[in-house]
């Protein structure tokens, strides 16, 4: 899907809640996005691997893993071309630019080999983004159908707290919907759904008391 044909309300929400707030979003976020830095360890990216990550924002992640795996070439798609910007920067001053490469693009509805010059990657990662996109099951489905076989999607998010105080889970959801971030109840059973479907096998924990899940979907090698 090309810049012009992305659905303009949630591109112009994302950039109007981001064109401040991509200043310090890594600032602020590091303190309550738990269990990012686990999704990036748990890629095991193959030697040569491509990787992709959906909602890309600051490039803060996809940084961290393109030096965690330097023999991989790594792709991000973001919606909010604030957040592009951003990135862009990032990854300049991080001397990545020649191993990483950004587009925009709805992760419901991508073409990889328009945007890339790629149609299947080997890694694809998903990290706090569903809770921000509007039709968000579409986005698993277009992920696994990017995936190469043998390839895996990886997803961390907000849970549903169930181990926390209730006074907590409601703080937390008023504070994220200032945000318009709604933590999905569903996402373990859609994920497990479409893992059938494809016929992958199924990762799934609870992280900090249910604070945060963490997901692996793992396609067939063919």
């Amino acid at each position: 899907m090309s810049a012009s044909e992305l659905p303009a309300s949630h591109a112009e929400l994302m950039d109007g809640v981001y064109r401040w707030q991509r200043h310090i979003y890594d600032l602020t976020r590091k303190y309550y996005l738990l269990g990012r830095d686990r999704l990036i360890s748990g890629l095991d990216v193959p030697p040569g691997g491509t990787v992709l990550e959906l909602g890309c924002g600051t490039g803060r992640n996809i940084i961290l893993a393109a030096r965690r795996y330097p023999d991989a070439r790594f792709f991000g798609l973001d919606i909010s071309a604030e957040m592009l910007e951003t990135a862009t920067a990032a990854i300049a001053r991080e001397g990545l630019s020649d191993r990483v490469a950004l587009a925009r693009g709805d992760a419901t509805d991508f073409d990889a080999k328009a945007l890339f010059g790629i149609e299947s990657f080997d890694r694809i990662f998903v990290s706090y983004s569903l809770s921000m996109i509007p039709g968000w099951e579409k986005t698993v489905s277009a992920a696994l159908a990017a995936l190469a076989p043998g390839g895996s999607l990886h997803v961390v998010d907000f849970g549903q707290q169930e181990g926390l105080p209730g006074w907590f889970r409601t703080l937390l959801r008023g504070w994220l919907r200032k945000f318009h971030v709604a933590p999905r109840e569903s996402l373990r059973d859609v994920l497990e759904s479409e893992s059938e479907r494809t016929g992958s096998t199924f990762r799934f924990r609870t992280l900090y008391r249910g604070y945060a899940w963490l997901a692996v979907i793992r396609q067939p090698k063919g």
